[in-house]
């Protein structure tokens, strides 16, 4: 990643009072962009406003389908490049508020590129976050998921992020042209995640004392997580190749993970007892073992990451145990600051 090329950059990122929309925000200010944000809300409790970057962005409050706001505020601040972070991302929300999560994910998605592309300024490269649930449950034995693999989602959250993906894969082709580039990452975990249906979140506050672990399966669903700086730094590296070379990456889709299967199971274990919470492990461990309820989410999940490192020579950074340590030590902080 060059430094250089990111200085006075004009960036926009939906979302960015969310999770990975807060971090990569300070990777952006770091390097020197000048940074614009979409807030549907004000959260002062959340990873942007608690480290202080929001002193440091421009920020617009609004709905991601308000399609003549996002236009008028791309021309009215010349927007370079766009990284589309916006969501509805609680798997068990999508569940019970299918509609809400067509609404944001869905039509949200197809509203911003219209706005993108109806806007007078020349955008250089549009990132679109899309999902590794996008591809639906596939066998054990076919994974990881490689990008030439058919989207089969089921579930009401796989489905809405199979289709935005599709959405930024047609505003891509020749019939509009627009630099677009598609991410399928793993999950994603690190300081500053709020949403505490996720896995990690909810373990680490349950083991801290602050809440009380519930089971959603049997415990041996697996999944692969990605630390959110060496996320933000893959998300950078995307959008400065596309900014140089269009024809190259324009249309292309990336996955992301680091390829490691980890139970769920495994997970909670490897987080109580760096807490030495090992009694209350094994209460949950009973717990999946009674578990009998269905659930809406896939098996088992598992990224691939070959392309980005042929692309951009990105490899995952950070070990699991050094991102939980880092991630840990965030939620201690916050927990007790904001009981």
């Amino acid at each position: 990643m060059n430094q250089e090329f990111w200085k006075n950059k004009n960036i926009f990122i939906t979302g960015i009072n969310g999770f990975v929309g807060g971090n990569l925000a300070e990777r952006a200010l770091l390097n020197g962009a000048n940074v614009f944000g979409l807030q549907r809300n004000t959260d002062q409790r959340s990873f942007l406003f608690s480290s202080g970057l929001e002193k440091n962005i421009l920020l617009v409050n609004g709905d991601i389908r308000d399609k003549d706001l996002l236009k008028g505020f791309f021309e009215e601040h010349n927007i370079d490049i766009c990284f589309h972070l916006a969501a509805q991302v609680e798997v068990g929300v999508a569940a019970k508020y299918p509609l809400l999560t067509w609404e944001t994910n869905v039509r949200g998605t197809y509203v911003l590129l219209e706005a993108i592309r109806e806007a007078s300024n020349n955008f250089m490269a549009v990132i679109t976050a899309s999902s590794d649930k996008a591809y639906g449950e596939y066998p054990i034995e076919d994974l990881p998921y490689k990008e030439d693999y058919p989207l089969k989602p089921r579930y009401p959250y796989d489905t809405s992020k199979a289709c935005a993906d599709l959405i930024a894969q047609s505003y891509s082709t020749e019939l509009y042209k627009l630099p677009i580039a598609i991410t399928r990452f793993a999950n994603i975990y690190g300081p500053g995640q709020l949403n505490f249906s996720a896995l990690i979140p909810d373990a680490i506050r349950c083991a801290l004392g602050f809440n009380n672990f519930e089971a959603r399966g049997d415990g041996r669903s697996i999944r692969d997580f990605l630390f959110v700086k060496d996320v933000t730094k893959l998300y950078m590296a995307i959008a400065e190749a596309l900014s140089i070379d269009n024809s190259k990456i324009r249309g292309q889709v990336f996955n992301a993970g680091t390829g490691e299967e980890k139970t769920v199971s495994e997970i909670l274990e490897k987080i109580y007892l760096k807490l030495n919470k090992k009694n209350k492990f094994n209460k949950i461990l009973q717990q999946f073992k009674n578990n009998k309820n269905p659930t809406s989410e896939i098996r088992s999940q598992l990224m691939n990451y070959d392309k980005v490192e042929n692309f951009f020579g990105w490899k995952p950074e950070t070990n699991f145990d050094q991102g939980l340590e880092q991630t840990i030590n965030w939620y201690k902080k916050y927990l007790n600051k904001n009981k």
